[in-house]
């Protein structure tokens, strides 16, 4: 009994972070798990950036809406969804990503919560710390062998718990780091290592 666990940006969409980033002219808000490992003081200084040039969640919900997952996403998507079961595992926040999941067909989402004051985000809720390698000894503990697939720092951790793993889209640093995890760059590679592993 098998079951995949994706990561969302930078596998299935873009990079929200990096969107809002180029939209409103702030580099800094170009740094994403690929860069940082740290995923609290990466989200402390998001914060603090936000706040600084008062950009508050209604602003960033525009920027979502235009976002569209990227090219193949979805019918790699629907393809892995007709022979096994699929859930996105991100780090993102059910406040960012449900506009997502409506143009992908609605997969299962485990994924974060904001803290929102006055329209502002004030802080973050993990579902459970760490989540995504607590979601995969989850479901390896009610029987599921579980496949994965990531292509940041914070999906090293589930890669490595799961039955099988594979990175997908990282950047060089990452894969360098990490050469004993396939590599996958095109849609129907990867789709064809989890058919595989399953």
């Amino acid at each position: 009994m098998g079951l995949v666990c994706l990561d969302m940006e930078g596998v299935l969409t873009p990079e929200i972070w990096f969107e809002t980033a180029k939209l409103f002219g702030i580099p800094e808000l170009e740094i994403t798990t690929k860069d940082e490992p740290d995923y609290d003081r990466l989200m402390k200084r998001r914060i603090s950036i936000l706040k600084d040039n008062n950009i508050g969640i209604d602003k960033i919900a525009d920027v979502i809406s235009e976002i569209e997952p990227l090219e193949g996403a979805k019918d790699f998507l629907d393809s892995l969804r007709r022979f096994t079961q699929v859930i996105i595992v991100s780090d993102t926040f059910y406040q960012f990503a449900m506009p997502l999941m409506e143009k992908l067909g609605f997969p299962a989402l485990f994924a974060n919560s904001l803290e929102i004051t006055d329209g502002m985000i004030t802080g973050y809720s993990l579902r459970t710390n760490p989540s995504k390698v607590n979601t995969v000894r989850a479901l390896k503990s009610i029987g599921f062998k579980v496949i994965s697939s990531g292509d940041s720092y914070n999906d090293i951790g589930m890669i490595k718990e799961s039955d099988s793993g594979f990175l997908f889209r990282t950047n060089e640093k990452i894969r360098s780091e990490y050469p004993e995890i396939p590599a996958f760059y095109e849609y129907e590679d990867l789709f064809e290592a989890i058919k595989r592993s399953l």
